[in-house]
Order: structure tokens, then sequence, then C-alpha cells
């Protein structure tokens, strides 16, 4: 009899975190090896923000917080919500967690039943299919090609559901493929879910403020009103705010629900670091300045990453509207023969290809639920950017 107990059996360790640490661990063996398997920002986290931080730890403020966040991380993200996506919500409708990860497991945890069904949009973030199965809930996939943009459309969701629908989880602009929903597409999805009032809405608006051609983001809540009372709306200052290490992630949404997740939090991790929620209070309520300003430079990288793919033989690379990720296609290098005689027979064999041959890390499309597709970040420095899309290029020619 195993001593593990057997939900772990029903989940896989992070294939993006894996990715990562096996790039580091051929970098400190020597190999020359680009990594463009992590989703982090290359840009620092902004001085005021650090400031901030320095200041809460010599004034003291190391001690326990409230356990699922600070009065005025609550003020200060009940203010963000009311500015920047028109929702109105009281402190006691707001969760702060040790990042957006542990809000999403909260929730999960705090109310899925066996068998309760989760509606997952494919391609989706590694993370959130395992997560309802740790949770005895059952993922419910729904495919969204390259063809739809890799978009849920309404036809899709409805016939998805079922009266074992409790979420669906709607994640915009997205990781892995940057796709972000306009007002219009998220209004075609609300109409649908008004027909079916046991299902709620989670969202996913991690990368709200990194899009790219004037595109306007939209939240679910904002697009349709009626839907306040069952949706949580996810965000966080990892990735905006180049704050991943600092985790810090939040959630607004109903107070019954807020309570649900304190309860889960207070027997699990307590709260999030003191130091951490006021550099948060500083990051939300600071100048915002700098956000535009590294947008330029992600979307000038999207914009040259995007071309160089497209040149590689047997890629197609669809340019996404945000996020700092592309999802191209590897179906064309697919039945080829490496120069070693190998044949590439799934986008597994691609990106194993890519660090062998190349010293190129990204991460294969099965890990995000649909393939043959590669997910590249484009959030590192030009020049290794456009290294690595060189050595991909040289990949794809040698394929015979």
């Amino acid at each position: 009899m195993s001593f593990i107990a057997e939900r772990l059996d029903r989940i896989k360790p992070s294939p993006t975190i894996a990715v990562t640490s096996k790039a580091r661990e051929l970098k400190a063996a020597g190999r020359d090896v680009i990594g463009l398997g992590a989703g982090e920002p290359d840009f620092d986290t902004p001085d005021n923000i650090k400031q901030a931080a320095i200041k809460a730890i010599m004034a003291g403020d190391t001690k326990y917080t409230d356990v699922d966040g600070t009065a005025a991380l609550k003020k200060a993200i009940c203010a963000k919500f009311s500015r920047e996506n028109n929702l109105d919500y009281k402190p006691e409708q707001i969760t702060v967690g040790t990042g957006g990860k542990q809000v999403l497991f909260n929730a999960l945890a705090a109310t899925l039943n066996a068998g309760d069904e989760v509606i997952i949009p494919a391609p989706y973030w590694v993370s959130y299919p395992d997560m309802v199965l740790l949770c005895e809930g059952k993922p419910v996939f729904v495919p969204c090609g390259e063809n739809s943009g890799f978009k849920l459309s309404a036809e899709a969701l409805e016939k998805a559901i079922t009266p074992r629908t409790k979420w669906v989880i709607l994640n915009s602009p997205s990781n892995p493929t940057g796709a972000a929903y306009t007002r219009a597409e998220l209004k075609a999805l609300t109409d649908v879910l008004l027909k079916h009032p046991h299902v709620w809405v989670m969202t996913d608006d991690m990368y709200e403020h990194l899009v790219y051609d004037g595109f306007q983001f939209s939240t679910p809540a904002e697009v349709e009103p009626k839907l306040y009372d069952r949706t949580l709306t996810v965000n966080g200052v990892s990735k905006a705010y180049c704050m991943t290490g600092w985790r810090i992630g939040y959630g607004g949404g109903p107070v019954a629900l807020i309570k649900a997740i304190a309860k889960m939090q207070s027997q699990s991790t307590s709260n999030p670091s003191s130091i951490s929620q006021a550099a948060a209070v500083e990051a939300l309520s600071g100048p915002q300045d700098f956000i535009p300003v590294h947008n330029e430079s992600f979307k000038a990288r999207r914009d040259m990453v995007v071309e160089m793919l497209n040149k590689a033989p047997g890629i197609r690379c669809h340019r996404p509207e945000g996020a700092f990720y592309v999802y191209p296609s590897c179906a064309g290098a697919i039945g080829k023969k490496t120069p070693q005689g190998k044949v590439i027979e799934t986008d597994d064999d691609f990106v194993t290809y890519l660090l062998e041959a190349e010293g190129v890390a990204a991460v294969q499309g099965s890990a995000f639920g649909l393939s043959p597709f590669f997910r590249i970040s484009y959030a590192t420095s030009t020049e290794a950017l456009r290294e690595a899309c060189t050595r991909i290029i040289r990949a794809c020619e040698a394929l015979k």
C-alpha cells in the first residue's frame, strides 16, 4: 500500500515549471540554452513598489495580517475594480491570496463536490484541470482551435453545459495563446450563461493590462451585470507590475463565496506576506505610467517573434491580442525526420528536438490541451528572442 495519497495520482507536476527547471539545469551544466518556458516579465519591479515594501519592513509591518488580506489592500483592490472595470465591490467581497493560483484553487476547493463539472476552454493554463481534479471535480474540455482565434464560442459553451456544471473558467488574455475576448465575444458567452443560473463564472484576468493594438479589455461581470452575483473576478500584481515573486493575487465576488475562501485559507497558508501586501497597495494605487512603456516592448517582441516564426518551414504562428505568449502550430513538422533519423510524431517530440538540437526551451502544446502546437513566452530580451527564433528556423530547415 502506497504511503502517498491517491488523490495525487490524479494530477501531474506543472509542465511549465518542469521546462523552466530543465533549462536552468542545462545552463548550470554549461549548455547554451535560451529558456522560453517561463511566464515571467523580464522587467524589474518598479522602484516605488520596492520602496513601499522597505518602508513596511522599517515600520514593523511584519506581523500576521487578517487571513485574506489587510484592510488597506482590500480598499486599494476595491478602488482598482471600480476605476478600471466598473465593478463595485466592498472590502468584505474581496479575498487576497498568495498569488492568483491560490485564489483559484481556494474557490474550487470551497465549492466543488465530487463529480461537479468545470468547463475549461482548451488550450488552457496548465493548472486549471489539475486543481479541479484535486478537488474531486471533473474538468470538461472544450477545444478552441486556431480557426476560432483559440476562443470559446457561445455554441460550444451551450453544448458543454450539463446539470452537473458548476463553473466555467474564462482566461483573457489567455495563457498559453495570448487570445483576448472582445466585449461582443464576451457578451455572446454571458447571454448563454444567463440561461443557466446554476453555472458560475471564474475569470482569470491576470493579463488584463497586457493588450496591444488598441485592444479594449472587458471582464464578464462588467459586460453582463446580471452575472455579478455568480462571478469570481480574479486578478493579481504578478504580470503587469512585474511582481511574480511577491506572490499576491486577489478576487472579488459574492460575500458567501469570499467567506468560504477565507475559511479554506485560514486552515492552509493563512495570510499572504504582510510586506508583499504593502507593496501591492502601492502597485495598485501608485503611478501606472510604466505599464504602457513595458507594453511597447512586449508588442515589438510579439511582432518580431510572429514574423520570424512564420518563416520557419512547417511552423504557422497566429498573432495574439495580449499576454506575452505565442502558440504556434508545428503541424508542418509532424512526420518529418531529424538529422539523427528520429521521426517527429508529436509536439512533445518537436520541443524535445528544439532543446536537444538548438538549446531552445519551449513548452509542448499537449501540456495545454491542444496539439500539435507549442508555447513560447516572449517575456525576455529582444536579443535572446531573435537568437531563439533564428535557432528554431534552423532546426526546422534541418528536418527532412
